[in-house]
């Protein structure tokens, strides 16, 4: 065995409770290295009467290493704990003073779970785990009101620019609620939509106030209740990490310079404030002169955004907030965002904007989860771009999985575009049947789907501003066979839980081989993906103990032959296929 390999430590992505009563245990070990992985646990106070030994699971693998997980739920909430690991005639103890030969006399050296406290528990929203979300630019979704356009707004479906706008408005959207459920999805996540000068709305002037072009305060809560009549939960993008250049205190500051009252809301490096060369002399977004950063651990900031945060739950009844640039925000500040946001409301879900490694946000104290861009380019580098054969997909989805309980994997969200990055259909070179592929991946892992507005009736567009282009409403240029496959991976979604929660199994991922299967199961149901992104049509043979399966995209049934399912896959082909 390779010691050296062999990782695990209490507390984080490693021991933690999932729930009231469960506590997970994962352990690290080369690849391939390791046959079987004990648990010994018990009561530390009661060790000789309470001492028990469970079997771990080999449950996922990357390139180096094999990740073994076990769930244990001790009578009295605490436990001592070591593992033994074995492989050919070699035993080697793990506890918490390191490596050792011979096994454990007592629990003294052992790892320790000292108590399982509620209030440690980390608990996303159980709603969110079952939604499906649809993410709008509220500038180009939908014009429901005339009235409310920007001076020299442009013809609806006109090339996107940075600066220029067509008129899209909240009463747009609420005109539009039909195609939402009809579509299936029961969550909305808003880019930005208090006042500002920009179409995007990323520069906030006012966090109080819809932005005019948009509609009132009173639209918006016309808008929410409609929603909610519906069962669709909304989701506001909270721009907390900076404001912008017409942000009340910041016009203070460049007027007053180091005497304005607010100098301190904000990080000056020098005074006056000046942009040299691009480069602004105070901490910006980027280097955006029209986004200063705030100081969030200033007590006057931190108090006047956490007012807004618990405004408009309490006012307006949203369902929770997605926070933009959110590792660049003090922990400080985002651990007190959670007490208020779920004080107003307890099921609100806190999504933050982090696109790298994010467990120091996923211990319970901050978020409930992040936009899983990780996952995004496994798929897309897969099933479009063709950068990953089925080993490294498999692969990088179990080093990502092993990154993070299990419930911020079920809670993450989980998305293949968005305003900010090429629209999935153009990645896919336009190629209808990739795009498929991409999705029906996306809708059966572990996570959250979100869907960008216009990917299902077929929109495409590069980066920013392609794509931000207008939503196409005529439906006789709308690509309603498409939508027809997203109203279908939406409902199957919906009907199995084994595709939301259930355990994930890869049963074919090979080197140099563009096929991938993986099953899903909870209970007595099992569901399988399989999946050929290669530009050829192949077939694949799966060893299966149930006999019957049906396909539930084609509505065919097949049968095992001598424990193995035969499948043809055409090129960029899948099957979604449940036991019967």
């Amino acid at each position: 065995m390779l010691l050296e390999a062999i990782y695990h430590r209490p507390k984080s992505n490693w021991a933690y409770a999932y729930d009231e009563r469960t506590i997970h245990l994962r352990l690290r070990t080369k690849r391939d290295d390791v046959e079987r992985v004990s648990l010994i646990v018990g009561d530390k106070y009661a060790w000789d009467h309470t001492v028990e030994e469970l079997s771990m699971t080999k449950w996922v693998s990357d390139t180096l290493f094999d990740y073994w997980h076990v769930a244990v739920q001790p009578l009295m909430r605490r436990m001592k704990y070591a593992f033994r690991l074995e492989a050919d005639e070699e035993t080697v103890w793990f506890v918490e003073t390191g490596m050792q030969s011979d096994a454990p006399k007592d629990s003294i050296k052992m790892f320790d779970f000292p108590f399982l406290n509620p209030a440690d528990v980390f608990t996303p929203p159980a709603w969110v785990k079952d939604a499906v979300f649809y993410q709008i630019f509220p500038e180009r979704f939908a014009n429901g009101d005339p009235s409310n356009d920007p001076e020299g707004v442009e013809l609806w479906g006109g090339e996107p620019t940075p600066k220029n706008y067509f008129g899209g408005d909240l009463q747009g959207v609420i005109d539009h609620l039909d195609h939402l459920s009809e579509l299936g999805v029961n969550a909305i996540y808003f880019n930005p939509i208090f006042k500002a000068t920009t179409n995007h709305k990323y520069d906030t002037a006012d966090y109080m106030t819809v932005d005019p072009h948009f509609g009132t305060n009173e639209t918006l809560k016309k808008l929410v209740e409609a929603c909610h009549e519906r069962g669709i939960r909304v989701l506001l993008d909270a721009v907390f990490n900076h404001c912008g250049h017409t942000f009340p205190p910041f016009l203070d500051v460049k007027e007053k310079g180091a005497d304005s009252r607010y100098a301190d809301w904000f990080h000056v490096r020098e005074w006056p404030l000046d942009v040299k060369d691009g480069i602004p002399n105070y901490d910006t977004f980027a280097y955006e002169p029209i986004m200063p950063k705030l100081n969030t651990e200033h007590p006057e900031v931190k108090q006047y955004l956490l007012n807004v945060a618990k405004y408009w739950i309490e006012e307006m009844d949203i369902d929770g907030w997605r926070l933009d640039v959110a590792n660049e925000v003090d922990h400080r500040f985002w651990r007190e965002f959670r007490d208020v946001v779920k004080k107003a409301k307890p099921d609100a879900y806190i999504l933050g904007e982090i696109m790298h490694d994010s467990m120091p946000w996923l211990m319970g104290d901050q978020f409930d989860a992040v936009m899983n861009y990780p996952l995004t380019n496994i798929i897309i580098e897969f099933a479009a771009k063709k950068e990953r054969d089925g080993a490294s997909f498999a692969n990088a989805l179990g080093a990502l999985l092993a990154s993070y309980p299990q419930q911020a994997n079920e809670a993450a969200f989980n998305l293949l575009g968005s305003h900010d990055t090429v629209r999935l259909l153009t990645l896919c070179d336009e190629d209808k049947q990739q795009m498929k592929l991409a999705t029906l991946l996306q809708f059966t892992l572990t996570g959250t789907p979100c869907v960008y507005y216009g990917d299902e009736i077929g929109l495409t567009g590069g980066y920013d501003p392609g794509c931000r282009k207008c939503m196409e409403w005529d439906e006789a240029k709308q690509d309603r066979e498409l939508f027809t496959f997203f109203q279908q991976v939406i409902a199957l979604r919906k009907q199995y839980e084994a595709l939301r929660t259930g355990d994930l199994t890869f049963l074919f991922a090979h080197e140099n081989d563009m096929r991938l299967a993986y099953e899903r199961s909870l209970g007595s149901d099992r569901l399988i993906v399989a999946a050929n992104a290669g530009a050829e049509a192949d077939t694949l043979a799966l060893p299966v103990a149930g006999r019957r399966w049906r396909d539930l995209l084609t509505e065919e049934d097949l049968i095992a032959d001598n424990g193995e399912l035969h499948l043809c896959l055409p090129a960029n082909g899948f099957r979604l296929l449940l036991a019967q």
